[in-house]
């Protein structure tokens, strides 16, 4: 029987990326050679920006990203969308998020941007961290000229009013990642709506789709995809829309889990 050519989508970090190695493991890049060979194609969906894929695009055979949550789609190579939001509304932003006393990281294309005073909370030192490892934090923070983002994160601190600035923010969806951290996206911009670009760019069907992810951003491509593998169980409050379960065991990317769901996907897809 033959078996018509599947799209493949997969989230980074705690999906391909292991947060116990902070590298993909091996068995993961087995993997994507291996389905790729089939005819596959296969796209990371991040909520990354591009400036923060530097490392995964070195490691991870893939034939296209999907960076930002929809917001921009690279394919060997070269750039199919790139979706900004507007200067005006940029400083707006800016304005707002120092008037309701948030911390955050406004995530462009080309660099990251935090606040000039400082990060303000340890949830944002922590990324700010992660950032000037990569190497993908602009200097001068938000008031560099060469500003220009397309989706950002905020922070909750002490003094913050969070209700307030989220009236501001009709625009844009509010995903909560929990411990008062939130990812802010333009509206009609998402994993899955990068999804649907590129299934209709390819002429793939639908159900020839595959998702695979960990974190509530990962919400909308479980939803519009049916064929969903959520990797590990307890973290992803979306997965009671998934379909079978992987996990990150460090050394060994274990995609999907135990069970015939999962060896049937191992085998028809990855050939391992």
């Amino acid at each position: 029987m033959k078996i018509n050519k599947k799209a493949l989508f997969f989230d980074i970090d705690g999906t391909l990326f292991s947060e116990k190695l902070r590298q993909v493991p091996q068995s993961a890049v087995l993997a994507l050679k291996k389905t790729m060979e089939k005819g596959n194609l296969t796209f990371i969906n991040t909520g990354r920006t591009w400036c923060q894929t530097s490392k995964i695009r070195e490691e991870a055979p893939v034939n296209g990203l999907l960076c930002g949550c929809g917001t921009y789609i690279s394919v060997d190579g070269k750039t199919l969308y790139d979706q900004r939001i507007s200067p005006e509304r940029a400083e707006k932003l800016k304005e707002d998020i120092l008037r309701f006393r948030m911390d955050t990281v406004m995530e462009g294309v080309d660099a990251c941007f935090f606040r000039p005073d400082g990060v303000q909370t340890e949830t944002m030192r922590a990324i700010r961290s992660i950032l000037d490892q990569s190497g993908s934090v602009s200097a001068k923070n938000w008031s560099d000229p060469s500003f220009s983002i397309s989706k950002f994160c905020v922070a909750v601190g002490a003094d913050s009013d969070p209700a307030g600035f989220f009236e501001t923010l009709r625009d844009f969806e509010v995903i909560d990642r929990g411990g008062g951290f939130y990812e802010c996206v333009p509206m009609g911009h998402s994993k899955a709506s990068a999804i649907e670009w590129i299934l209709k760019q390819y002429g793939i069907a639908l159900e020839d789709a595959w998702v695979f992810g960990d974190s509530m951003n990962d919400l909308s491509m479980f939803q519009y995809v049916p064929n969903a593998v959520v990797m590990g169980k307890t973290r992803c409050r979306a997965g009671a829309v998934c379909d079978v379960y992987g996990e990150d065991r460090g050394g060994r990317w274990d995609l999907p889990g135990d069970g015939r769901a999962g060896a049937f996907v191992r085998k028809q897809w990855f050939g391992v």
